[in-house]
């Protein structure tokens, strides 16, 4: 990254290097529920927050926001989304008024690349903010949100392993104080959920895909990830959608080969919702 396009990242000097999260995020109603999904987030938090050197920025890649060609937002006060139907009153009056940075935002725009062209990542400057995969996990991690925010939109339309890439390209952030978070779920299929089912239940194919999409990370094999519908049975009951799927391939990509992923959450949600988070280099 050229010195003068960091220079709009931070006028700090390099940081030690930030770890790289996906969050299986699940129901919205997470964020205000006492459960161990939330306790995790808050302890997590915490964690990175006692680091020698906090995280400056959060780029957080969420399976809510999809766009035609790769976006930033680039306001400098994000509003909160309640992009969801059916729930408690409790869930909409949920606000996390963390700042924006349109001139970070700037910077990686013009650090980053759209695959197969030139272009830069495109920029947001008012239609967008932080929607629910977003604040839903980054209230609890970092409840005073003083931390800056920015969001990536991912293009649907773009094959899988184009996201991956991206996600190779942010990697050189995490060395300035950028801590990248995938939000999403490693399996989720809404249709087949099933309440009142205990956390160690779920359907056979997705304990399948589940453990399948392990494996991979376990060794780091990125391209295989990234073929995830070469079974396509098996996808699609995982994910009738991917876009769940997708922000996994954002975050394995920006982790360097020598870091081991460490998991937490490995269990499933009513049966057919992936909770398993991944951190890598913590």
């Amino acid at each position: 990254m050229p010195a003068s396009t960091l220079d709009h990242l931070t006028t700090l000097p390099p940081t030690e290097r930030m770890p790289v999260l996906f969050i299986g995020h699940g129901s919205p109603m997470n964020a205000i529920e006492d459960n161990a999904y939330r306790r995790s987030w808050q302890a997590l938090g915490e964690q990175l927050l006692a680091r020698p050197a906090r995280p400056r920025l959060i780029l957080c890649v969420s399976a809510h926001w999809l766009t035609r060609g790769w976006q930033l937002t680039a306001m400098a006060d994000p509003r909160t989304i309640h992009d969801f139907g059916g729930f408690p009153q409790a869930l909409f009056d949920q606000q996390y008024p963390a700042p924006g940075d349109p001139a970070a935002a700037q910077a990686i725009s013009e650090l980053v690349r759209q695959p197969g062209s030139d272009a830069p990542l495109g920029l947001d400057g008012h239609e967008w903010g932080l929607d629910h995969g977003a604040w839903s996990v980054l209230k609890p991690m970092f409840p005073d949100a003083s931390i800056p925010v920015i969001q990536l939109g991912m293009d649907y339309g773009r094959p899988p392993a184009e996201h991956a890439a991206v996600g190779r390209q942010l990697r050189e952030l995490r060395d300035r104080g950028v801590l990248i978070v995938g939000s999403g779920n490693i399996v989720h299929n809404l249709r087949a959920m099933r309440r009142g089912i205990g956390p160690g239940q779920a359907y056979d194919w997705a304990i399948e895909f589940d453990q399948l999409t392990t494996g991979h990370l376990n060794q780091g094999n990125l391209d295989a990830l990234s073929d995830f519908q070469r079974n396509a049975a098996l996808a699609a009951n995982a994910h009738p959608t991917w876009e769940h799927y997708l922000p996994l391939l954002y975050a394995a990509g920006a982790a360097y080969e020598d870091e081991a992923p460490t998991y937490f959450n490995d269990v499933f949600d009513m049966a057919s919702l992936s909770m398993r988070s991944v951190v890598w280099g913590g």
